[in-house]
């Protein structure tokens, strides 16, 4: 069986990109899945996301991780999205699609593609992290020897930790640099290792660094592993809304697998 596919990143977070409008890929086929976004045996990829149609909306956006589990909402994936719609004619400069978190609005000028998340209105601030959902459950914590911090090994005793367990999270080390920007570095799960970048981890960061006062900006910078991201957001007695989360989405090459 042969699939067309594209090869989508987002600051490094990349994506295999199939386009399912016609409903022809087995989207039960776990196993084929993995090895899509297999580096070694497959295209190589850090999630694989399917377009398909929508009677409502321009598009729908279903997401899996490299383990070919269908996964919580993927920021960059959905920023990534957004410009394969583009480049599929779905859409020209701007969005709304729906995602297993519900309904996103997007707006696309070059590469440059600024996607909404949901809106944020439980954190969890504990004595040594925080906890808060966007889109997918976050932990987020400081970590000053950030560059030279064991992500794999730490993340992982985190991520399948109390109180999280089987369920997990991801997981992000925090450093500040300045009163509007931060250091990121995140352990995925469904990856089960760092990515060089996470959108809706990055936005987990900064509305963390806002709710504990390590911000007073709301337009917050991320440097990642593979570059800088930006996230903006409204805040009203402790909750976050009109959330974006800003960067590049490329095209690297299309193929047949």
């Amino acid at each position: 069986m042969q699939q067309t596919f594209f090869k989508y990143q987002g600051t490094g977070n990349d994506f295999v990109m199939i386009d399912n409008r016609q409903q022809m890929f087995d989207k039960n086929d776990t196993k084929r899945i993995k090895y899509l976004c297999d580096r070694r045996f497959g295209i190589g990829a850090d999630g694989l996301i399917l377009l398909e149609d929508h009677p409502d909306y321009d598009f729908k956006m279903v997401y899996y991780n490299a383990d070919g589990n269908e996964s919580s909402m993927c920021g960059n994936g959905g920023r990534c999205l957004v410009a394969f719609a583009r480049q599929l004619g779905v859409i020209t400069n701007k969005a709304t699609f729906e995602a297993i978190d519900g309904l996103h609005h997007a707006f696309i000028d070059g590469d440059i593609v600024k996607l909404q998340m949901v809106d944020v209105n439980d954190i969890e601030k504990h004595d040594h992290h925080v906890f808060l959902n966007t889109g997918s459950p976050h932990h987020v914590q400081f970590e000053n020897q950030i560059q030279d911090f064991n992500i794999q090994n730490q993340g992982s005793k985190i991520r399948y930790g109390a109180p999280y367990n089987e369920a997990g999270t991801n997981v992000n080390f925090v450093k500040k640099l300045s009163d509007d920007t931060f250091r990121v570095r995140t352990y995925e799960r469904g990856v089960e290792d760092e990515t060089l970048s996470c959108g809706t981890g990055v936005t987990a960061v900064a509305i963390a660094m806002h709710a504990l006062g390590e911000t007073s900006n709301n337009e917050v910078k991320l440097n990642v592993e593979g570059g800088e991201l930006k996230v903006n957001f409204q805040e009203e007695n402790g909750s976050y809304n009109n959330v974006w989360l800003i960067g590049p989405a490329i095209k690297v090459f299309e193929g047949i697998i």
